[in-house]
C-alpha cells in the first residue's frame, strides 16, 4: 500500500548570537566568545562552538563560563542586528513554502510536502535553503528532515555544524530506537534522569514500556512518550503560531535589598512592556511578576485581571502589589514581569477548528 507523508525540514542556525557577532567583527572569528553575561554578573545568552569546547553554553552564569574558559570574550547581545538577520533568512523560507513555523530568531520548521520550487526532494531543497542562507547571509545552518516536526527536529542537531540528516519513513523507527532518551526533544534534565532511574535509556528501551506503565510513571506526559518513541507525532507546521506571553526583565548591576529602589526598577520594566505589547498589538489578563534572588533561585507571582491590559500605569500598580505579596527571602538580582491570558487566544481557537487540506503526493526524499 502506497502511504502518503508529510516532509517537514527543521533549519537551525549554528551558534547564531555568536556567530553574528564573528561575521560583524572578524577579530573575534575562531576565539571562543559568549554573547550576554560578564566576568561578574549576567547569564550567558549564546556561545561560540570555540567556547563551547570548554562547556560554555546559553543560561550558565558569567562566572562560572570565565572559570571554564579563562580566555572567554564577552560581548552584548544586539537582538535588533539578530532580528534584521532573522527577518532575511526567514525571507529565503519563504520562497520555497507559506507553511513556515518559526519557533525562535534562530530556528523553524518548514512543511514542504508541496512546494513553490515544485521540488520533490525534501533533502535537496534543505542543501539548497542551507546554501543560499550561507551566500546571501554568511552563515551556516544546519537542518533536519523527515516525516514529522519531532524527528525532524532531532535529526537537525545530528550533524552540526553545517551539515544536514535526513531521517526517511522506513527508517524513523530505527534511528529513534538508537538515541540516547536525552535526545528526544521535550525530554528535559529532570524527566531524562527519571527514566534512566526506570532502566530506560534509550528510544528502544522506551518502546518496551507499556502505556499504563509509562503513565503511571510520567501522568499525561506518558501517552506522548508512548507515541514519539514510535516515530508518531501528527502536529502539522503552524506559521500563525500564536504568542502566548509578552514579557520583559532586568538583571542589575548590584543586588538588590530594598523594595522602594525595586519600583523604580519596575517602573521601566512595565514602561517596555508596554512598548512590546502594543507593537505586537495585543493586551493580557494575567500579569506575573518573577523575582531571581542573589542565590539564583527562582520565585513567581501573579495575579489574573477580570479584563485585558496593555497600560503601563495598571501593569506597574499590579506588580507592585505582587512585591509587596509577602517577604522577600533575599536580596535580587533580577526582577520580570510577563503578561499571559492574551486577547490573541479566542483567535487561535478559531484557527485550531481550520481543517488542513492534505494532499496525496508520493513521499520522494
Amino acid at each position: 500500500m502506497n502511504q502518503h507523508y508529510r516532509k517537514i525540514i527543521h533549519v537551525d542556525m549554528d551558534a547564531f548570537y555568536a556567530s553574528v557577532e564573528q561575521m560583524d567583527n572578524p577579530e573575534l572569528k575562531g576565539k571562543p566568545l559568549a554573547v550576554g553575561g560578564s566576568e561578574v554578573r549576567g547569564v550567558v545568552s549564546a556561545a561560540s562552538y570555540e567556547a563551547r569546547k570548554f562547556g560554555v553554553r546559553s543560561a550558565i552564569s558569567g562566572i562560572q563560563a570565565k572559570k571554564l574558559c579563562p580566555d572567554l570574550i564577552f560581548v552584548r547581545p544586539r537582538f535588533d542586528r539578530y532580528k534584521e538577520i532573522s527577518k532575511k533568512i526567514r525571507k529565503i523560507f519563504h520562497e520555497y513554502t507559506d507553511l513556515v513555523e518559526p519557533l525562535s530568531l534562530d530556528e523553524a520548521y518548514l512543511d514542504v510536502t508541496e512546494n513553490k520550487k515544485g521540488n520533490p526532494s525534501a533533502t535537496l531543497i534543505a542543501q539548497e535553503i542551507r546554501k543560499r542562507i550561507f551566500d546571501e547571509v554568511g552563515l551556516t545552518a544546519s537542518a533536519g528532515i523527515s516525516v514529522n516536526k519531532f524527528v525532524a527536529k532531532i535529526a537537525s542537531d545530528y550533524n552540526k555544524p553545517n551539515g544536514q540528516k535526513t531521517v526517511n519513513p522506513d527508517e524513523v523507527e530505527a534511528f529513534l530506537e538508537k538515541l540516547d532518551i536525552k535526545k528526544f526533544y521535550g525530554v528535559g534534565k529532570v524527566t531524562a534522569e527519571k527514566m534512566y532511574q526506570l532502566g530506560i535509556f534509550t528510544g528502544y528501551d522506551l518502546k518496551q514500556k507499556p502505556l499504563d506503565y509509562l503513565e503511571k510513571h510520567f501522568g499525561n506526559s506518558g501517552f506522548h512518550y508512548y507515541q514519539i518513541c514510535r516515530g508518531i507525532h501528527n502536529s502539522p507546521v503552524k506559521p500563525n503560531r500564536k504568542i502566548k506571553s509578552v514579557g520583559a526583565e532586568r538583571t542589575f548591576g548590584e543586588n538588590l535589598s530594598s523594595e522602594i529602589f525595586m519600583e523604580e526598577r519596575l517602573q521601566s520594566i512595565a514602561k517596555e512592556l508596554e512598548r512590546r505589547l502594543q507593537k505586537s498589538k495585543i493586551s493580557g489578563k494575567t500579569i506575573t511578576l518573577k523575582i531571581k534572588y542573589s542565590d539564583f533561585t527562582l520565585q513567581t507571582r501573579s495575579k489574573t485581571l477580570p479584563y485585558y491590559v496593555s497600560d503601563k500605569n495598571i501593569i506597574l500598580d499590579v506588580a507592585k502589589d505582587l512585591l509587596y505579596q509577602e517577604r522577600l527571602r533575599n536580596s535580587v538580582r533580577l526582577l520580570g514581569i510577563s503578561i499571559h491570558n492574551l486577547n490573541n487566544e479566542e483567535k487561535a481557537k478559531t484557527d485550531l477548528l481550520q481543517k488542513s487540506v492534505s494532499v496525496q503526493l508520493k513521499f520522494e526524499f
